[in-house]
C-alpha cells in the first residue's frame, strides 16, 4: 500500500472531523497518495453500539458510504461526474471490538473504467468492501453501485431530461 502524501493526510484529518463522517463512528486511518487505498476503522462504543451490544449496521454502512466515490473523484478529476447510485449491506456475524474496511482500486480497474467511459460516455458498476475483525473474519460486506461519466456527456443527458420534462 502506497504511503500517504501531505494532501491525503490533510484530507484524512479533515474528514475525520467532518460532522457527517464523524457521526458514523468511523475513523479513516490511511489514504494512499494515489487514492487507490483507503483504510477505515470502527470501534464498538457509545456511538456505534446497537441494542444488543454489537456494532450498529448503520454505522458500518455509513462509514463505508463515501469512500469509493471519493477515490474515483480524486483519480478522475473535475472533468468527470461521480455518483453513488445505490448501496446494500450483508451481515455475516456480529461486530465487536474494532473492525476495519480496506477500500482498494487497482490500476487495471481504473483502466477498465477509463476505457468504458471513453467508449460510452458513462459507466456504472458494483464494488464491494468487507468489514473484518482483528481475526480476519468478515463482519459484513458493503456493496456500492457507482456511476462515473464524462462531465460533457452528463450535462447533455441532464439537458435532454429537462427538455423532455418541459415537453410533457
Amino acid at each position: 500500500m502506497a504511503p500517504e502524501s501531505f494532501r491525503t493526510r490533510f484530507f484524512r484529518y479533515g474528514i475525520n472531523f467532518y460532522p457527517m463522517f464523524f457521526g458514523t463512528g468511523g475513523k479513516v486511518l490511511h489514504i494512499s497518495r494515489d487514492w487507490k487505498n483507503v483504510v477505515v476503522q470502527l470501534k464498538l462504543g457509545i456511538w456505534t453500539r446497537n441494542y444488543v451490544g454489537t456494532i450498529f449496521g448503520g454505522s458500518q454502512f455509513a462509514a463505508a458510504d463515501p469512500m469509493f466515490m471519493l477515490m474515483l473523484f480524486h483519480n478522475f478529476g473535475k472533468d468527470h461526474v461521480v455518483w453513488d447510485k445505490s448501496g446494500a449491506i450483508k451481515f455475516k456475524k456480529p461486530g465487536r471490538g474494532k473492525i476495519k474496511a480496506h477500500f482498494e482500486f487497482t490500476e487495471a480497474e481504473f483502466e477498465q473504467i477509463r476505457q468504458k467511459v471513453a467508449d460510452e460516455g458513462k459507466y456504472e458498476f458494483v464494488k464491494e468492501v468487507s468489514w473484518t475483525d482483528n481475526a480476519g473474519d468478515v463482519i459484513s460486506i458493503v456493496e456500492k453501485t457507482l456511476y462515473i461519466a464524462q462531465k460533457e456527456y452528463y450535462r447533455e443527458r441532464q439537458a435532454e431530461k429537462k427538455l423532455a420534462k418541459e415537453q410533457t
